[in-house]
């Protein structure tokens, strides 16, 4: 495993995840969470409701912090309320190899029911960052169900772990030439590729700038605060209009969106991903406008390619909060993803494995609603 490690330089694939867990560099994982290039993260029932998040000073363990400020522990029996924050810590514990860093991500599910969620690492003074490499301690994750209660169940997850011993993430001349041979983005309704040079709108970072869709017959969601909870273990179960209202375009060809609410959108572009790549959204930057397009940003290696290379890619969904009251129209710039490198592919790719996400098209609510 070690000479695969310095051989190669990239995100590590499913398979080296799982050396690492039979090698006790990852402590308290289930083998069944882990993903083609990442590990889903757990809850554990040991949780506190807090005055407000935190981050530890270099020399600091998330725990020694914790014991400073108010806080209240809790049980997982109790719902977690909207607008609360909360600590909890998660069942893994990592002793990473001494050139393996880390990075964790929100899951798709997660984001889309508007619960905010960032690790803490003890040591790390960043958020969803486990560095340097060869890092060693607990994990926690601050939760902020915004728009809804929820109820959490132990053991589930709510965020992602990466795992790297290289920064391969595209310049902008390797997106150039990955466009236009592997054809990495599609127009989602024709079916038909972009080339490199009809992406007019670049941030020259090496990012791919992706669109909003306004053309479904339902272009989104808007999210309802309610005081009914939001049971996460429950698939196919709530009726999204209790939750969210429909948002369509009618005389006019924009919507407005009201400061600090929630939205479900669609980007126009599809995406695909192929096996030895990864895919992560990036924020868009101010000059863009004041708001938030996603809390979920990573997209799995084989995500739109289908399971053989025949796919066509697929949209990804957004979850949008403005910060000022916004008027948005069809094809207004929205998000921006980054494609990285693996070291060697997957053992197994999205589109192959079994995903809530993977048929998805145009604007979708998370998995615990029903149509």
């Amino acid at each position: 495993m070690v000479q695969a490690l310095t051989k190669h330089k990239g995100s590590l694939p499913d398979s080296m995840i799982i050396k690492m867990i039979d090698g006790g560099f990852i402590k308290g994982a289930n083998l069944a969470n882990v993903r083609p290039s990442s590990l889903d993260l757990t809850v554990s029932s040991e949780i506190y409701e807090v005055v407000g998040v935190f981050q530890p000073r270099p020399k600091e363990t998330v725990r020694e912090v914790l014991s400073k400020i108010s806080k209240k522990k809790i049980s997982l029996d109790e719902p977690l309320k909207q607008g609360g924050m909360y600590l909890i810590r998660l069942n893994e514990t990592l002793s990473l190899p001494e050139n393996v860093y880390a990075y964790c991500n929100p899951k798709s599910s997660s984001g889309r029911v508007d619960v905010h969620v960032r690790l803490l690492a003890d040591h790390v003074s960043r958020y969803d960052a486990i560095t340097p490499a060869g890092w060693r301690g607990e994990l926690w994750l601050s939760i902020m169900p915004k728009t809804f209660a929820i109820k959490l169940p132990r053991d589930y997850a709510l965020n992602q772990i990466r795992f790297f011993n290289a920064d391969t993430r595209f310049d902008e001349l390797e997106l150039e030439l990955s466009i236009q041979e592997q054809q990495l983005l599609w127009r989602a309704k024709q079916k038909v590729p972009f080339s490199y040079r009809e992406l007019i709108i670049r941030d020259g970072d090496g990012s791919a700038i992706l669109t909003l869709d306004l053309s479904p017959k339902i272009v989104g969601y808007r999210g309802l605060v309610t005081k009914q909870v939001i049971d996460l273990s429950k698939v196919n179960y709530y009726a999204w209009d209790k939750f969210f209202e429909p948002l369509h375009i009618q005389k006019v060809d924009y919507l407005n969106l009201k400061r600090d609410s929630f939205y479900i959108f669609s980007t126009s572009e599809a995406v695909r991903v192929p096996p030895e790549l990864a895919c992560e959204m990036a924020p868009m930057d101010e000059r863009s406008g004041e708001f938030r397009s996603h809390y979920a940003g990573f997209i799995d290696p084989g995500w739109g390619w289908g399971r053989a290379g025949e796919g066509k890619g697929r949209p990804l969904t957004l979850e949008l909060r403005p910060f000022e009251d916004l008027i948005v129209r069809d094809r207004q710039p929205i998000a921006k993803i980054k494609f990285e490198r693996m070291i060697k592919l997957p053992e197994t790719v999205y589109d192959a494995g079994p995903s809530n996400y993977s048929k998805q098209s145009g604007p979708r609510l998370a998995k615990q609603f029903k149509f």
